[in-house]
């Protein structure tokens, strides 16, 4: 016995084949349902899809996000640098500079965090965790004599020979401190001591008293 196939009107079957073919063309082409756009987004010579996060090769700071909608960019803002920042670098691949390390810089020496040191006989310094090296000068007394000396390792100068100072104006005789002593036949000198304001204020001149109606040719008694 024959089979009987079904008529189907020429009509539908056009219908139908359209149908297809737009679904086909949806499904392959990645088109919104209005049809307005492709769901890939193209950057950096290559193809995003939809919900894809990237780079832009050309601003390593500006990402991207490939939306139906097409590309969605913002750019990324690069936080402070710490203040005690005294190295940094700037790779190329990296949108922000990096702080490659932090302390103080002094002098053209870098120190680390909370570090002590001393750059010299009469600084004491910390470096701070601002990034600022503060010091402590020392302040030396004016020495006792008339040529200290420096010694190395050592921030005040120290008087080798004792306290001392000048006989006169001239300079050119130095006595010794302590006990008054006769420079010349009629004139006896006695350094300033601690207890003298011109000690403190570095008069390194000694105070003298001459005896009247005296000769230097003539012999004198000396006495204290």
């Amino acid at each position: 016995m024959a089979k009987l196939r079904e008529h189907v009107p020429p009509e539908r079957t056009r219908r139908a084949a359209a149908l297809a073919l737009l679904l086909c063309a949806r499904a392959c082409l990645g088109f919104s349902v209005a049809g307005h756009q492709e769901s890939t987004c193209e950057a950096n010579g290559s193809v995003y899809y939809v919900g894809e996060w990237y780079f832009l090769d050309s601003d390593h700071c500006t990402q991207c996000e490939c939306t139906a909608e097409g590309s969605a960019c913002a750019r990324t803002d690069c936080t402070s640098l710490p203040a005690a920042c005294i190295h940094v670098s700037h790779y190329p691949t990296d949108c922000c500079p990096r702080c490659e390390r932090i302390g103080c810089e002094y002098r053209g020496v870098v120190y680390e965090l909370g570090q002590n040191f001393q750059p010299s006989e009469c600084e004491q310094c910390t470096c701070e965790s601002d990034g600022i090296a503060r010091c402590l000068v020392a302040d030396c007394a004016p020495p006792p004599c008339v040529n200290p000396v420096y010694q190395p390792g050592k921030c005040c100068p120290e008087c080798k020979d004792g306290p001392n100072c000048y006989a006169d104006a001239s300079r050119s005789q130095v006595i010794p401190a302590g006990e008054p002593v006769w420079v010349n036949p009629c004139t006896k000198c006695r350094c300033h001591d601690g207890q003298d304001a011109g000690y403190w204020e570095g008069n390194r001149l000694a105070t003298c008293s001459h005896l009247k109606n005296c000769s230097r040719e003539q012999p004198t008694t000396q006495q204290n």
